[in-house]
């Protein structure tokens, strides 16, 4: 149900925040008289707190603005974002400071974020039984600890060290100091916890979208990863895996609104398309070229294996003259090439003129909405947060790294098998090494995953990124000048609007 997580503006609980949200009072003094009273006023805040993520800043993404986190392959070797402005671009350039718009609104739409999430969770709480029953306090409960942990998670990732909010802030508590990332990192552990205990498996048709026990399983199965903690993975994903996910047939219309009620979705962020301009933007592209400000870089095309299984530089098959034919389907499911219709209701082809001559498939809308609405204005495409292939392949690492290798085989071929590729065994050979398995899982998710903001992510867990930045920089792409600056291409500073309104705030040192 789309509407779900459509902008309550009505809550007056959350009309306070703004981009400057340390600066701010409480988020809750306004409705406390009135609301939080029974459990459809719950249900209407937990509302807007799923609102949060459809900001520009976060998920529903920019054509033409401050980039959101499905732009966040721009930061990385995969794309090149053209409209270098929008911060991924200048980011890859080191041409920012902690003066960049594009710090700001990220960071500042995470806080909105947790602050909904902790008046929530603080409100819910109160709520007399007589108005609501344990089992939905419980349940909106662990969506508000699930939302919250993945905002945090954000900042860990993204900034490391950030100020903890866990309360309800007042005028008197809104200068914060920062917090470091091992105790943001335990209270994302002790909020995902939370969640996984009380979120249930399922919910009616009706609901779909709202975090389940799977969701809350697989995203600290992520975050697990990301702090090298294997056998907590292999842990989370194995519960997960019992749960009813499946891999969709069909991977190129998986990224499509075809296949948004797939069972291979763990948790999405969900959007509706109409006639107002609060939907999402990352699958809106302009009309002479697909999506312009996003293009694939060339070491990624190259990247994609032959049906063969074999890389581009072993393939008998492969053709420089044709780099499209006889590819891994995902190569010509997820990229365009020159020649390739890509908008099919005005018959227009592609015609290489990106910077560097391939457009995005993968997520971007191909023809106006039936009701007329064209591909520029914001469409109805949900974002997916974590998918069933990603679980697949976080426990295929997970395992790798622990060095128990034998289930690694499968779990992979199962995500090439879905692809139309063949197995490991039949072309990489069995009684591989832990290293070959973990090179081969870590090329998997980068052709499995292109375009779904999870590269930065695994560069930066790997320690690769300064690689990834070399093969960027020798891709034939201009004008592009990828600057790899250590841990400031890895970490972003804290927001100058944060430090100049907070007295207690400081940067963090990468960027002193």
């Amino acid at each position: 149900m789309k509407k779900l997580f459509i902008y309550l503006s009505a809550i007056l609980t959350f009309t306070s925040c703004s981009d400057d949200f340390l600066d701010r009072g409480s988020l809750t003094q306004l409705a406390e008289g009135n609301f939080w009273l029974t459990e459809a006023d719950a249900q209407l805040g937990i509302n807007g707190v799923y609102a949060a993520l459809q900001s520009r800043a976060l998920y529903s993404g920019n054509l033409n603005g401050n980039a959101g986190i499905p732009q966040y392959d721009g930061l990385s070797d995969n794309v090149f974002n053209a409209f270098k402005w929008e911060g991924p671009g200048i980011f890859m350039e080191a041409n920012v400071d902690p003066a960049t718009p594009f710090f700001n609104t990220f960071w500042t739409a995470n806080y909105i974020g947790i602050g909904r999430a902790n008046a929530a969770i603080t409100n819910i709480s109160n709520i007399s039984p007589d108005n609501i029953s344990e089992e939905s306090k419980a349940t909106l409960l662990g969506q508000a600890y699930f939302l919250r942990a993945l905002f945090y998670m954000n900042l860990a990732i993204y900034f490391e060290e950030a100020p903890l909010i866990l309360e309800v802030q007042t005028l008197e508590t809104a200068y914060v100091p920062k917090n470091s990332y091992s105790e943001i990192k335990l209270a994302i552990d002790e909020d995902l916890t939370k969640a996984i205990a009380s979120l249930p498996p399922s919910y009616p048709v009706s609901q779909f979208g709202y975090p389940t026990r799977g969701a809350a399983l697989s995203l600290a199965a992520r975050w697990a990863l990301y702090n090298s903690e294997y056998q907590k993975v292999v842990n989370f994903t194995n519960e997960a895996m019992g749960l009813g996910y499946g891999l969709h047939s069909n991977y190129g219309e998986l990224f499509t609104e075809a296949g948004e009620m797939s069972n291979e979705i763990v948790f999405s962020i969900r959007f509706i398309q109409d006639q107002s301009n609060n939907s999402e933007t990352f699958s809106g592209t302009f009309l002479g070229a697909p999506k312009g400000d996003e293009v694939p870089m060339p070491n990624l095309v190259d990247a994609y294996y032959c049906i063969d299984g074999l890389p581009i530089s072993e393939s008998p098959l492969y053709n420089p003259q044709n780099r499209r034919a006889n590819r891994d389907p995902r190569l010509s499911a997820s990229i365009y090439f020159q020649g390739d219709i890509f908008l099919v209701d005005l018959n227009r082809p592609f015609n290489g003129n990106t910077p560097t001559r391939f457009g995005r498939r993968k997520y971007t809308r191909n023809q106006a909405s039936p009701e007329g609405i064209p591909v520029f204005e914001p469409g109805g495409q949900d974002f997916y947060l974590i998918r069933y292939a990603d679980v697949l392949l976080m426990r295929a690492e997970a395992l790798a790294e622990l060095g128990q290798l034998g289930e690694v085989y499968d779990l992979v071929n199962q995500v090439r098998i879905r692809a139309g590729m063949p197995i490991v065994e039949d072309v990489e050979g069995s009684g591989l090494s832990q290293a070959a398995l973990i090179d081969i899982v870590r090329h998997e998710r980068r052709v499995e995953l292109a375009f779904e903001s999870l590269r930065f992510f695994d560069l930066k867990r790997w320690g690769t990124m300064q690689e990834a930045y070399a093969r960027a920089a020798a891709d034939p792409v201009g004008p592009f000048n990828p600057q790899y600056r250590g841990r400031r291409s890895e970490v972003f500073p804290i927001p100058q609007p944060e430090l100049d309104a907070n007295r207690n705030l400081v940067q963090n040192p990468v960027w002193n």
